[in-house]
């Protein structure tokens, strides 16, 4: 695959199993939304087992922090929100919606 020399050594993409949870990561991508500073330089997004979970890890981990969606169901049919914690890092937190 063709990438620019400068994207090399980046992660586009990793997942991590935590008890019933998965932690997805990936590198900031220069020229791909706001420019670089300290907490967005990488994402971290975890994937709730049931609305009731993210409701609680989303009250604990952003609180202290700023909230900048929150918990709602989406149109692409999840419950999701995001916020930066206290230390400046960028969170996202998603529970795909049971289809009826």
């Amino acid at each position: 695959m063709n990438v620019p020399d400068s994207y090399k050594n980046r992660v586009m993409h990793v997942s991590l199993a935590i008890g019933d949870s998965t932690l997805m990561a990936s590198d900031h991508v220069p020229g791909c939304g706001p420019a670089l500073v300290k907490g967005n330089d990488f994402a971290i997004s975890i994937t709730g087992k049931s609305k009731d979970h993210c409701d609680t890890l989303f009250a604990k981990l952003s609180e202290g922090g700023e909230v900048k969606m929150p918990l709602d169901e989406t149109f692409w049919g999840a419950y999701f929100g995001m916020w930066t914690d206290q230390f400046g890092i960028n969170w996202m937190i998603n529970y795909q919606l049971p289809q009826d």
